[in-house]
């Protein structure tokens, strides 16, 4: 479905949405649960000491543990509100957690003192009151596909990981597989309720829509591409033209070795998998229809791999993209693949969710294919000796399709215009090696990017932020933090975190000032 026809569909619901903008500050939304429904989780209060504590502060990356006086696990928007206001009354800091896969340790932050855990607001149904597929912030990227497909037959274009929340993965745009073909999960969103907290300090949930008539429009818009942890509690979002997934998908695996790759080859197979995507990646291209990450390891892993997912009827085009990386690279690739229906090769792709290692990440878009010195510098870390890990990476993604058929102010997702996103890790165990790990992916980065001062001249993803972006001594740039996210969206979301946030209570190390 293109975007023009996206847009059509949502002014086709206008009437039906129109009421959404009524609710008022100071009370929940009007109820649009699905009908006889069981009774919400909790609210809980965990506290220290308490068995189930330790589990609930350790779900995120390892590096980070917080210590709140209290968590918070919640069922309802109503419990939301309560816990917000009880933090806020009581001059406690609080933050809130979902799928629990933020990369950096802004809910873990040692000044948090009251931890909202969304885990019992999952529930996934048809609103007909708004015409609208509602998806509860704490349900996971898999439990959404699962239900949206098994009871409509259609789906979020959202992440790969089904253990994601949808709170912060749809805040943050939202990419996946299915982007390239119907662009961002946030894309599609209708309505978001939020609990906020006025200039007075009183808290309530409202409910803002894309409808030109609301006047909270402006919140809605800041929840397409925002980010998570800067305007209040997400506790529910609305989506409306939810495309229908392919009936199956070939997901694939193409691994080319190390041994025998000298430099030269490496070169080509970096090259060729920019050059692909810089003319695969135009709205409506039908090679938009594969979605593959080239996932370049260092040499004591073995193996690049490409993996990734491509609509069964589509097949010719993996074997486009093969051939093509594989031109003037001198080694034979192995190649895997298997056919299934949607649902359960998306379900399938669960792997180890990061949640059991440290982790360091960085990311960074590009609108053309790596440069041959960006290329040396990959090749260089990724083989020189002194430093080892399994978890070491350089990851290429496709990228751009219907996501770069909208302006870059429709939404708050500024980038609009690249062809491959790059995602940068390390992971280990021992916390006595952070430093070791966390200062080489710092200095892959920095030289991959050295001619733009240690930064990405098109910018980095929200969804995987990198506080070292923040950090003169590694982004030398003299560009700020704020423009490599979001570019000129930057003073609309500051408007918004004005009026939606005064007080400055949602806060972290690259929140929204």
């Amino acid at each position: 479905m293109t975007q023009h026809s996206r847009r059509n569909l949502l002014r086709a619901g206008a009437a039906a949405g129109a009421a959404a903008s009524t609710a008022g500050l100071g009370a929940t939304s009007p109820n649009s649960d699905p009908e006889n429904c069981p009774p919400p989780l909790g609210p809980v209060h965990v506290l220290p000491g308490d068995p189930r504590y330790e589990d609930l502060v350790r779900r995120g990356n390892s590096r980070f543990v917080g210590a709140p006086e209290e968590v918070r696990v919640v069922g309802s928007t109503a419990a939301v509100v309560d816990a917000v206001r009880d933090a806020v009354r009581s001059g406690r800091r609080v933050a809130v957690r979902a799928g629990g896969h933020g990369f950096e340790g802004f809910v873990d932050d040692p000044e948090v003192r009251v931890l909202i855990d969304l885990a019992g607001l999952n529930r996934v149904y048809f609103d007909r009151r708004r015409a609208a597929y509602a998806v509860e912030a704490g349900a996971t990227l898999g439990e959404v596909y699962r239900a949206l497909y098994l009871g409509w037959g259609v789906t979020i274009p959202g992440g790969s990981c089904p253990g994601v929340g949808a709170g912060g993965h749809v805040a943050g745009g939202g990419y996946g597989r299915l982007s390239r073909l119907h662009g961002l999960a946030s894309d599609h969103l209708y309505a978001v309720e939020v609990v906020v907290v006025d200039q007075s300090g009183e808290v309530g949930a409202v409910v803002a829509t894309s409808e030109l008539s609301d006047p909270r429009r402006e919140l809605w818009w800041a929840h397409t591409g925002g980010g998570g942890g800067n305007f209040g509690v997400v506790t529910r979002y609305w989506f409306r033209s939810l495309p229908a997934p392919p009936a199956r998908v070939l997901n694939f695996h193409v691994s080319w070795p190390w041994d025998g790759m000298d430099e030269r080859g490496f070169h080509r197979l970096a090259g060729n998998f920019g050059t692909w995507c810089e003319r695969n990646s135009a709205p409506g291209d039908p090679g938009t229809s594969l979605y593959g990450e080239l996932v370049l390891n260092r040499r004591s892993t073995g193996v690049h791999v490409l993996s990734g997912q491509v609509p069964a009827d589509a097949a010719h085009v993996l074997d486009d993209q093969v051939a093509a990386l594989s031109d003037g690279v001198d080694v034979t690739p192995s190649r895997s693949q298997e056919t299934l229906p949607w649902l359960a090769a998306t379900l399938r792709h669960v792997e180890d969710d990061g949640k059991r290692w440290r982790l360091k990440v960085k990311s960074a878009f590009h609108r053309t294919g790596l440069t041959e010195r960006q290329r040396a510098a990959l090749y260089h870390h990724l083989t020189r000796t002194g430093y080892e890990t399994a978890a070491g990476s350089v990851s290429l993604n496709t990228y751009g399709g219907a996501i770069n058929s909208l302006r870059a102010d429709a939404t708050a997702t500024a980038r609009r215009d690249s062809t491959m996103l790059a995602f940068y890790l390390t992971g280990w165990a021992d916390p006595a090696q952070d430093a070791r790990h966390v200062d080489w992916l710092r200095e892959l980065y920095r030289d991959v990017y050295a001619d733009t001062g240690g930064v990405p001249a098109a910018g980095a993803y929200v969804n995987y932020p990198d506080v070292d972006l923040a950090d003169p001594t590694q982004n030398t740039s003299g560009r700020p933090w704020h423009t490599l996210y979001y570019d000129a969206n930057y003073p609309r979301l500051r408007a918004a975190k004005s009026r939606w946030d005064p007080g400055n209570v949602f806060r972290h190390a690259l929140s929204v000032r």
